[in-house]
């Protein structure tokens, strides 16, 4: 017999559009354009817009995309890591103190990579070794940091019942009603 399922709404379009834009976008530069390329410039370019209006929005946003309203305390941590070891199945409403983690990881992350772009682009800073070499592995730290976020994220999906892609996508999480919420 299938589980039975609440319906929460938590997502807003606005916090939707940009991670499938961040996604997409990150996705091209990192895959498919020349690094030298103009196209890679204007890419970087929009995913600062699109960091800025992010950071905008964890500030003014409504209350699923405040930072103020995910950010990881270390009982929440501990609390989390439990829950995994123990199979407690507690779902987050919004997003989980590890999670909250991954999302401040990855700004920060992007921000590094923009500011050594950047940086790469002026004529004080064009050609120094330190700020491609930066540059360089601050990508494959954000590659590896999404790996690990896509692993998560299918860990627990699967763990909690709950499907976080879908969520992302239609801004609704669908929980089990035999799940304990955590706000």
């Amino acid at each position: 017999m299938p589980e039975r399922m609440t319906r929460h709404f938590v997502w807003d379009p606005l916090l939707r559009i940009f991670h499938w834009s961040l996604v997409t976008l990150f996705a091209a530069n990192a895959l498919f354009d020349d690094p030298e390329s103009s196209l890679h410039r204007w890419v970087g370019y929009t995913i600062g817009g699109l960091i800025l209006l992010r950071l905008i929005w964890g500030f003014t946003g409504p209350r699923s995309a405040r930072f103020s309203s995910f950010f990881p305390t270390r009982a929440g941590l501990i609390r989390q890591i439990t829950d995994m070891a123990t199979g407690r199945r507690r779902v987050h409403l919004m997003h989980t103190p590890l999670g909250a983690l991954m999302i401040f990881n990855l700004l920060l992350t992007l921000c590094g990579i923009i500011a050594t772009g950047v940086m790469m682009t002026t004529d004080a800073y064009w050609g120094i070794a330190w700020v491609e070499t930066l540059h360089e592995a601050l990508v494959t730290w954000a590659e590896v940091s999404v790996v690990l976020h896509l692993g998560a994220v299918l860990w627990e999906s699967r763990r909690t019942g709950v499907n976080l892609p879908k969520a992302m996508v239609t801004g609704v999480k669908c929980v089990p009603d035999d799940a304990k919420i955590e706000v």
